[in-house]
């Protein structure tokens, strides 16, 4: 199974991309959410600058927070620093980057038209959009690299209407916590981290490092109404940590530090027994054990995300664990 890492993206995920590349990760993924990350199309370019080998994109953009023609011509300006063969393109309905806004997903048709008439642009086409017919004009000497621009596409997707796109368009997908085996390459993407001998899972560093996992399957249990399954005992008492914020504005306070670290309000609910039953705080040989399973349950591919105040050293002891 290929090993490739994802970034919350920060201020520096550029050298945390250079790292990765040096502990032979194959692809780097950075998060798309304006909303909690700084601007991803920037720091993709900065890391490209800094690396050689290792794939490079966004994990995933959602269409509607950027026209297509901007979208295409950030993927032309990647490539033009890292080469059509180390550039990938990530897309999705808008799981964080719009639910982090108050907006709810986009609908899948959306996707699919956008994907194409971005992928069209890289053509060189003419494609309609919006009423006026539009194509990359910017010469290919001094302003852009040549067209055609073929790039691989990634399908963020969770069920049958997000699958059904995926193949259409004929992209990889992406999914979290369950692989899906009817696709040739299945990328999953995965939180934790890497305990030390004897270490306690419920340690202060642990938590930093791996308490976002949990803090995102708590969130996305809350918005599909299925607290009650995934935490039978303190769910509620969970989601009525959010009751004193007004509803329209909830997903701001269910967002504060998303993917990134543990907020005040999920804090007492994130346990180290908790990490240890999703997975997510294991020893080395958890952590193989568990990549096997997901690769017999059909992921080709594992996109591994770091988090904490060391993300040099998580991605080095994740690197060494799988591959012990």
């Amino acid at each position: 199974m290929k090993i490739s890492c994802a970034f919350a993206t920060s201020l520096d995920s550029h050298e945390h991309a250079r790292i990765a590349e040096t502990l032979g990760y194959e692809r780097a993924f950075f998060y798309d959410s304006p909303a909690l990350y700084p601007d991803v199309w920037v720091q993709l370019c900065r890391a490209a600058e800094r690396t050689e080998r290792i794939v490079l994109g966004p994990g995933v953009l959602i269409p509607s927070l950027r026209h297509p023609m901007v979208t295409a011509s950030a993927i032309a300006t990647l490539a033009s620093i890292a080469g059509a063969e180390r550039t990938m393109v990530g897309i999705g309905s808008g799981f964080t980057g719009r639910l982090s806004m108050g907006k709810r997903p986009i609908p899948w048709a959306k996707v699919k038209e956008y994907a194409l008439v971005v992928a069209a642009l890289l053509r060189g086409e003419e494609v309609e959009w919006d009423g006026g017919i539009m194509q990359m004009l910017a010469p290919t000497d001094r302003y852009a690299p040549a067209r055609p621009i073929d790039v691989p596409w990634v399908v963020a997707a969770n069920g049958p209407k997000g699958y059904g796109v995926t193949r259409e368009l004929g992209a990889e997908v992406l999914t979290i916590l369950v692989p899906n085996p009817d696709f040739a390459s299945s990328v999953i993407l995965d939180f934790g981290t890497v305990l030390e001998d004897g270490e306690d899972p419920g340690s202060a560093r642990v938590i930093d490092a791996a308490g976002h996992g949990l803090s995102v399957v708590l969130h996305w249990a809350v918005e599909h109404g299925v607290i009650d399954e995934l935490m039978p005992e303190r769910g509620q008492e969970w989601a009525a940590a959010y009751d004193d914020v007004p509803r329209e504005k909830r997903h701001l306070a269910l967002h504060d530090r998303h993917l990134v670290a543990v907020n005040e309000r999920d804090r007492p609910f994130v346990t180290g027994e908790l990490m240890v039953k999703g997975g997510l705080a294991l020893t080395p040989s958890e952590w193989r054990d568990k990549i096997a399973k997901l690769e017999a349950a059909g992921s080709t591919e594992i996109a591994y995300q770091p988090a904490g105040p060391d993300i040099p050293r998580e991605l080095e002891a994740f690197a060494a664990a799988v591959r012990a």
